[in-house]
C-alpha cells in the first residue's frame, strides 16, 4: 500500500490548488481526477461560460455602436467558430494546471473511501495518508416534475452546438441568469421561470440589487417569472407553471433546468464515519475537519460556499493550519450588466446609503450608467459591513469593498482613499462621503 503525506480527491479549483501547496513544502501528494483536471469550473461552469459571457458582450456593444457615432453591423453570430475559442483557452489553462501540478502524483481514476484510516483506493490501488482532501465538488441539481428528462441541464448548454431561437430556463439563480443573458446576447428569446418571489433568492445579494437586475434584465428584453412554480414539460417543449393569477404554458426551442447545484460525495464517505448536512454535503468545522480525524473537505462539496475561488481560500486554509470564514468572500453574477455582493446585506442597526451608476462619470462615458451601489456599515462604529452592486464592471468594483471590508475599514476611512477620475471606482468614495455615512462616522 503506497504511503503518501497527503490525498486530495479531486483536481478542480479547491483540489488541485491544495495539491500544489502541499508538494511545494515538499510533502509527496497524490491527487485523484475522475475527469479533466480544472474540475466543473475550468471544464464546464467558471471559464467557458466567461468566454460565453465576453462574446454575448460584444455582440450586444456591437448593436448599441450607434449610440457611439459608430456605424457598424452584426452580420451574425458563427457559434461553431466561438466554441473552437473557448476549447482552446479551455485547453491552454488546463495546460497550466498540469504545470503547476508538475511535483504532484496525479491519477486518473474514480477514487473510493476505505476507512477508518485516511485511505482512497482507485480501481485495485491502495494510497494511505495521514491527511485527505475531499474536493470533489458538485453537479447539476435534478428538475423534479414530469417531463423534467426534457430540460438540459448546465453541462449539457454548454455542449450544445448552435443557439436556440427561444429557450425557457428554470431557475433565476446564478447559473440561470448568467445563461439567460448570454442566450439574450446572441439574439434568443429568452423566458426564465423562478419559485422564488424575487430572482437570487438565497444568494446574500441585497435585496434592493436583486430587484434592481431583475429590471435590467427585464428592459433588455427577458421575459423574467418569478413566484412560478413548474409542474410539468411536454415533448413539444412547452413548459407548464403555476403563479398566484393561475396555470400558464410557454412554449420554446429548448428548455435549460438551473435549479442549483449538489454536493458530489465520494463512494465510501458514510460507510468511513464522514458526517452529511441535511443537504448532503460533507460537514466540517471551522478549520474545514471532517468527523473522521485527517480527513478534510474543501470546495462545494462542503456546501459552505459554492465558488470557486472560495475552494481555492480553503485549500489555503487547510495547508496552513487556518480557519476558514466566509464572510469575506465576493459572489459576482456575470449578467449583462453585472451583479456583485461581499459581506452582509442590509439589516437592522446597520446604516445603508445607495447611489446611482449614473452619478459617475465613467459609467456615462461608457455607455453604462444604468445601476447602483449600495454600502452597508454598522451603525454605532461606521465599520463597513458589505457592498453590493450591480451594472456595468461591478465585479471589479466590489474587489476594493472587499479589501476594505476584510481590513476592517469604516466608510470615512475609505472615503479617505484619493481614488482615479474618471474610474468607476468613485462610486465607492462618493457613497462613503455621503451625508449618512461620512458625517457620522469620521
Amino acid at each position: 500500500m503506497p504511503q503518501v503525506d497527503t490525498i486530495v480527491i479531486g483536481a478542480g479549483p479547491g483540489g488541485y490548488h491544495a495539491a500544489a501547496l502541499a508538494a511545494a513544502r515538499g510533502e509527496s501528494v497524490v491527487l485523484i481526477e475522475a475527469d479533466e483536471l480544472g474540475g466543473t469550473c475550468l471544464n464546464r461552469g467558471c471559464i467557458p461560460t466567461k468566454c460565453l459571457c465576453a462574446a454575448a458582450n460584444l455582440t450586444s456593444d456591437i448593436r448599441g455602436a450607434a449610440a457611439f457615432g459608430l456605424r457598424a453591423a452584426l452580420e451574425g453570430v458563427d457559434y461553431p467558430a466561438l466554441r473552437q475559442r473557448n476549447a482552446g483557452i479551455i485547453a491552454d489553462l488546463r495546460a497550466d494546471v498540469a504545470a503547476v501540478l508538475a511535483k504532484v502524483q496525479v491519477i486518473k481514476g474514480t477514487a473510493r473511501i476505505i476507512g477508518p484510516t485516511p485511505a482512497v483506493a482507485v480501481g485495485d490501488e491502495i494510497f494511505e495518508a495521514p491527511r485527505l482532501i475531499i474536493a470533489t465538488g458538485s453537479a447539476p441539481a435534478p428538475l423534479r416534475c414530469p417531463g423534467a428528462e426534457l430540460a438540459m441541464d448546465s453541462n449539457a448548454f454548454l455542449a450544445m452546438d448552435h443557439i436556440p431561437g427561444s429557450v425557457v430556463i428554470i431557475g433565476a439563480g446564478v447559473i440561470g441568469l448568467e445563461f439567460a443573458s448570454i442566450l439574450c446576447g446572441f439574439g434568443c428569446e429568452v423566458t426564465v421561470l423562478e419559485y422564488a418571489p424575487e430572482v437570487l433568492a438565497g444568494s446574500g445579494v441585497d435585496p434592493d440589487v436583486a430587484k434592481r437586475l431583475r429590471m435590467l434584465l427585464k428592459r433588455r428584453g427577458i421575459d423574467i417569472v418569478t413566484g412560478a412554480e413548474v409542474t410539468a414539460i411536454s415533448p413539444e417543449k412547452s413548459v407548464t407553471y403555476k403563479t398566484r393569477k393561475g396555470e400558464k404554458t410557454v412554449g420554446a426551442e429548448a428548455v435549460v433546468a438551473a435549479v442549483g447545484r449538489r454536493p458530489v460525495v465520494p463512494e465510501g464517505a458514510a460507510e468511513a464515519g464522514l458526517r452529511l448536512t441535511a443537504r448532503g454535503a460533507v460537514e466540517v468545522d471551522s478549520h474545514l475537519r471532517t468527523s473522521v480525524p485527517g480527513v478534510y473537505a474543501i470546495g462545494d462539496v462542503n456546501g459552505l460556499c459554492m465558488l470557486a475561488h472560495a475552494a481555492s481560500a480553503q485549500a489555503e486554509c487547510v495547508i496552513n493550519g487556518r480557519e476558514y470564514s466566509p464572510a469575506f468572500t465576493p459572489a459576482v453574477v456575470f449578467t449583462m450588466p453585472e451583479c456583485a455582493s461581499v459581506g452582509l446585506p442590509e439589516a437592522e442597526g446597520t446604516t445603508c446609503v445607495t447611489i446611482p451608476f449614473g452619478a459617475n462619470g465613467k459609467s456615462r462615458a461608457d455607455g453604462h450608467p444604468d445601476g447602483i451601489l449600495k454600502i452597508v456599515a454598522d451603525n454605532p462604529t461606521g465599520r463597513l459591513l458589505g457592498a453590493h452592486a450591480v451594472g456595468a464592471h461591478a465585479a471589479d468594483l466590489i474587489a476594493e469593498a472587499a479589501v476594505a471590508i476584510a481590513a476592517g475599514m469604516t466608510a470615512g476611512q475609505l472615503a479617505g482613499v484619493v481614488h482615479a477620475h474618471p474610474s468607476v471606482s468613485e462610486l465607492l468614495a462618493d457613497a462613503c462621503k455621503t451625508k449618512s455615512l461620512f458625517n457620522n462616522y469620521c
